[in-house]
């Protein structure tokens, strides 16, 4: 390990410079004391009349490299209680005086000439820069000082980067490990304790939106640079999305040549829970980097991050998948190919994806015009195998026909071993719009792939798309079910289209509320565990912010009965308006001011000659919370029971080759455990033979709810680390030299070999 030390020059240039520079310009200056028993920097009157900080600055330096940091000892000493302030910061050759890295006020103490130690990062920087000392004396008499020494500029070769045996793996308990601030966005991510994924009590990373001193729109945390590898690994971590404004956060990947890409993406809210990401990672020829980036939409919310690993081998099947920068090992086959695009690029397709709503982005859209997709052929696109299941799973997904005559759209579970069986079918074009759809896939303990096929059907100018690919570990709720939202928000949910709205609802309990104030309970349960959606108030900007929750498509109707609770106490300027849109037109249904502290329960008919969707619009207030539980709609039948539509059927689909293939199943079930059950009863009796009839059992750690990561392992993200040392080399910039003094140096110049 190298370091460059660079301190005080001779700031009362009769001796001559040394590169520091005095620019105060008030009644108080930086002096160099340098006597053969000391040598620091204190603050003195100078002749200038403004009451002004005193402020000294270095040579050019730089640029930079990730792991420079500044180290120096300080000293504010006075019979007074507050002595004065001291700061530091950066004066950027392109951009001038950024925000400051470092502040102090008060005193560090009674006596003269004891000092406390200071490490301020700096980071990578490519422009040339400057370090400057502000400070300000309350009062300057011979029994107050302000003074610094032992100012040392460490690991700032451009070219320098830390190695580690933990790499990217990180539990952040002891700091960054081999990740750090970019010096080039707008804020930092900060350590905050209690709140960690692994023990609940430990350390994570968060940008906390709604703290009133950040700035700018994003914060990025860099990987150090990696060599290239050879194979796929995988990026495994958790994060939280949490509040009804927190904005995005992405993965991107830096190259050799300083060109991003984007590799993972999440927007919205996600409320106060721990989720997991995985992120592949493909072969890579050359060095890279990889980027952590929250953006924020607003000023209310919270973005965190938690055990990052990074591992040599292929990422597992995500639960989740977006298409926002990657396929999630999606692939295409038949006549014609699946494309992984968006609007922005083929300019064919819907013009907005679904989990973005914007033409950047992404979603897999098979073009089944007639010249590309002839009548009768079939484009499939296929998920990665994915592990047999135990019980009943619900995949959602969402899903675009566009044009005349489309295609038939099929969704399929097919085992590895057996014919597959159809979850999902439709073929009409339904208009300019992104659909919900579902399918149940039934307990197997056979490994099984999801296919969405799509069949030509002679159309001109027409497709099909998919987005926004989820599976869910219980059965699909049939429409017009309750949503007591215990497993979710069903088919409800949030737009992120700034034309519409600007804010999230969240799902939330109060158990699992820290920031915010919500009621004591949930109505489906009664109990603080109990979920619901809520909206809470804000004396920030976003208040008289709207936030719209919409249902799936329904069918027209000459009477449905839409019932909900809500909880509204007395507040000032948040409220709740339900709409029904059908056609790009809006017809307010109910407006809600204020209920009381109480779950109050409303019921609504509606009416419409068309398809149609009912939006629930909150609207933030000041102060207070408005919260929603038990949403259902009884379609056909108005609120005081009376059937209004005609019962209509749906024809069963042609499952008869899944339903032997399940029998198959149940059967191979049946002897598997048979099996297991007699090596187990002969294991019993081995053991107990052995060891005098006694077992003894030890829990597993990772089996404990709520702590299992296939993708984390403990070993791999130690924080702990030996660096390799570093051979002497040049420095960059002005870092080759250095001009040092301390309490057993006398000052001197010195050149870096």
């Amino acid at each position: 390990m190298f370091f460059v030390c660079v301190c005080v020059g001779d700031f009362s240039y009769e001796k001559g410079s040394s590169g520091w520079t005095d620019s105060s310009i008030g009644s108080q200056q930086w002096v160099l004391n340098d006597t053969p028993k000391d040598k620091y920097l204190f603050l003195a009157k100078a002749p200038g009349q403004q009451l002004t900080e005193a402020q000294t600055r270095t040579p050019l330096l730089g640029p930079s490299g990730p792991a420079c940091t500044l180290n120096f000892s300080y000293s504010l000493t006075s019979k007074s209680n507050h002595t004065g302030e001291v700061s530091i910061r950066v004066i950027d050759s392109l951009l001038g005086s950024l925000p400051r890295l470092w502040e102090f006020s008060g005193k560090t103490g009674s006596v003269e000439g004891v000092y406390q130690q200071a490490q301020v990062y700096i980071g990578a920087r490519d422009h040339r820069f400057q370090m400057e000392f502000v400070a300000r004396a309350r009062k300057l008499c011979p029994c107050a000082r302000i003074s610094v020494k032992d100012v040392r500029f460490i690991n700032c070769h451009a070219q320098y980067f830390p190695s580690s045996p933990t790499a990217l793996s990180c539990n952040f308990e002891e700091g960054l490990c081999g990740w750090y601030q970019d010096q080039t966005d707008n804020f930092d991510w900060s350590l905050l304790t209690g709140m960690d994924h692994s023990i609940g009590v430990g350390k994570s990373l968060a940008v906390d939106v709604w703290s009133p001193l950040l700035r700018g729109v994003s914060g990025r945390l860099l990987s150090y640079r990696q060599p290239g590898t050879s194979g796929h690994h995988c990026l495994s971590f958790y994060y939280k999305l949490y509040g009804p404004e927190t904005g995005a956060l992405s993965v991107k990947m830096r190259d050799a040549y300083g060109g991003e890409s984007l590799l993972w993406s999440r927007t919205g809210a996600h409320g106060n829970f721990w989720h997991e990401g995985h992120c592949p990672v493909s072969e890579q020829l050359t060095s890279f980097q990889l980027i952590f980036e929250a953006v924020r939409s607003g000023f209310d919310g919270r973005v965190a991050l938690d055990d990052v690993t990074f591992v040599n081998r292929p990422c597992t099947v995500p639960n989740k998948c977006s298409f926002e920068g990657q396929q999630c090992g999606y692939t295409t086959t038949g006549t014609a190919r699946w494309l992984h695009t968006n609007w922005q690029s083929s300019n064919t397709g819907p013009k907005t994806d679904h989990t973005l709503e914007t033409v950047m982005g992404y979603y897999m859209m098979a073009d089944s015009d007639v010249e590309i997709l002839p009548q009768g052929s079939v484009a499939t696109l296929t998920s990665p195998v994915r592990v047999g299941v135990v019980q009943t799973e619900c995949v959602h997904f969402w899903y675009h026909m566009g044009g005349e005559n489309p295609g038939l759209l099929t969704v399929y579970m097919k085992p590895v071993k057996g014919d597959r069986v159809k979850i999902f079918s439709n073929n009409l074009d339904q208009g300019d719009v992104w659909r919900h759809g579902n399918g149940n896939i039934s307990s197997t303990i056979t490994d099984w792939q999801l296919e969405f096929e799509v069949q030509g059907a002679g159309g001109k100018g027409t497709h099909v798309s998919v987005d926004d690919i989820i599976f869910s570990n219980h059965p699909c709720q049939t429409l017009g079910t309750k949503c007591d939202l215990e497993i979710g928000m069903c088919d409800w949910t949030n737009t992120q289209n700034p034309e519409l709205d600007q804010l999230d609802w969240e799902l939330t309990s109060a158990e699992a509320e820290t920031h915010y104030p919500t009621p004591s309970h949930d109505h489906t349960l009664g109990t603080e565990r109990g979920h619901f959606l809520f909206l809470p108030s804000s004396t920030r900007d976003t208040a008289k912010y709207k936030a719209w929750l919409l249902s799936p498509h329904l069918p027209s109707t000459k009477g449905t009965c839409l019932r909900f609770w809500v909880y509204k106490p007395v507040s000032h300027g948040s409220h709740l308006k339900v709409w029904r849109q059908s056609e790009g037109n809006l017809k307010q249904m109910l407006s809600v001011e204020e209920v009381g502290a109480v779950w109050s329960r409303f019921n609504v008919d509606i009416t419409s000659t068309n398809e149609y969707q009912i939006i629930f619009e909150g609207f933030k207030g000041y102060t207070g919370v408005l919260a929603l539980d038990d949403i259902d709609y009884d379609i056909g039948f108005n609120c005081a029971g009376e059937a209004k539509d005609p019962l209509t059927t749906t024809p069963e689909p042609d499952n008869t080759g899944g339903i032997a293939a399940s029998i198959i199943v149940v059967l191979l079930l049946l002897a598997t455990l048979g099996v297991l059950l007699y090596y187990y009863l002969r294991n019993q009796d081995k053991t107990k033979a052995m060891t005098g009839g006694a077992v003894e059992r030890s829990a597993s750690p990772s089996a404990i709810e709520g702590i299992a990561n296939d993708m984390y392992d403990p070993h791999l993200t130690q924080d702990r680390m030996t660096v390799s040392p570093v051979p002497a080399q040049p420095m960059a910039g002005d870092f080759t030299n250095e001009v040092c003094f301390s309490d057993s140096t006398e000052l001197v110049r010195k050149e870096m070999v």
